[in-house]
């Protein structure tokens, strides 16, 4: 883990971030050129409620692609750290070079890795959820990706 610890290295934390406000600031930083490690996915936010949430991500589960025409393949991260890295890949031009070379300097987490403990974190505060009430006065509601990972697992709501 030494080897991730340099100058041009951010390690972000996740708790508490909103996931597509931190996706799109990870991305940003990707494709200026810096290493990003995010530590911590587990607890990276999605807005919504429990059903909306679901019904989204079941969908994305529930395609298809074809590698071969007899045999068709789902394919769609059910751990917290894979969802983040590849909501944080979707917004990269990952047909084009720079994207995937982008994507190669970053680095998921769940926890906080052995030798990444001592550094001090980034943390962006527009995409932090702060409170439980939005501007209108609605009650937000939110799930981690853990909790999402492990409705995701089960199958659903039961």
């Amino acid at each position: 883990m030494a080897h991730l610890i340099a100058e041009d290295v951010v390690v972000v934390d996740g708790s508490g971030h909103r996931l597509g406000r931190l996706a799109s600031k990870v991305a940003k930083m990707l494709l200026s050129g810096r290493r990003v490690v995010v530590v911590n996915a587990e607890r990276v936010l999605v807005t919504g409620t429990k059903e909306a949430i679901l019904e989204r991500y079941l969908k994305l589960i529930g395609r298809t692609w074809y590698s071969s025409i007899e045999e068709p393949q789902v394919w769609y991260p059910r751990r917290p750290e894979r969802i983040l890295w590849y909501t944080i890949a979707r917004m990269l031009p990952r047909k084009k070079q720079k994207g995937r070379e982008a994507l190669s300097r970053l680095r998921v987490y769940s926890g906080v890795p052995e030798g990444l403990e001592k550094t001090s974190f980034t943390r962006f505060e527009d995409a932090l959820h702060r409170s439980g009430i939005s501007r209108s006065g609605r009650v937000v509601r939110t799930l981690t990706l853990a909790e999402l990972s492990e409705l995701l697992k089960g199958g659903g709501l039961q």
